[in-house]
């Protein structure tokens, strides 16, 4: 049976404890110091099932029980674009975003930062370009942790390939599946 989002759904409270702890259990844990903006007046701009999603996965960074496997440090989990003088464009290069648009959750180890969008989606704001990207989202917080869980663990050789292509295909992601930029892309 093909995978699907709403079999997803509640991931970041749900399966990704279990998940980390399979693939990932020697790795070093996220330790950000509590001076980290606090997520809590973001969650009020999203959507219930985004906002537990968010609430969920930053109880557990915050409590410095997840491994590191994003690039979650103090410079960029709660990034402050505004304070930083970090202009958001969205997709469109014209739209200004503002710092109360966007929650940085990690890094992407090229400088770029992964964000939860006020609609629940998760973008990349590339950093050269100080823009959203538009065509490499995904849908929500729990099927990007899901996603990316994988997509580490395959590329530390703890899981094959073969055992994610499938529900990534299945999934629809333009995050994965966004040609020479995507996941699978980067898993050839």
């Amino acid at each position: 049976m093909a995978l699907t989002l709403d079999r997803i759904a509640g991931y970041a409270d749900r399966g990704l404890d279990a998940d980390l702890a399979r693939w990932f259990a020697a790795e070093p844990r996220v330790s950000i110091p509590d001076s980290v903006r606090s997520v809590e007046p973001f969650l009020a701009k999203l959507p219930p099932a985004a906002a537990a999603s968010l609430s969920a996965f930053d109880r557990r960074v915050r409590s410095g029980t997840v491994p590191q496997f994003l690039d979650i440090f103090d410079w960029s989990y709660g990034f402050d674009f505004a304070a930083n003088d970090c202009e958001i464009l969205d997709a469109d290069y014209a739209t200004p975003l503002s710092s109360d648009d966007v929650w940085s959750i990690g890094a992407d180890g090229s400088g770029s930062y992964h964000v939860v969008l006020t609609s629940g989606q998760v973008a990349l704001w590339f950093h050269e370009e100080q823009v959203v990207e538009g065509h490499t989202r995904f849908d929500n917080l729990d099927v990007f942790l899901w996603s990316m869980v994988r997509y580490h663990a395959v590329r530390a050789g703890a899981l094959d390939r073969s055992a994610v292509e499938d529900d990534f295909r299945s999934l629809a992601q333009p995050g994965v599946l966004a040609d020479e930029v995507g996941l699978l892309a980067y898993l050839r």
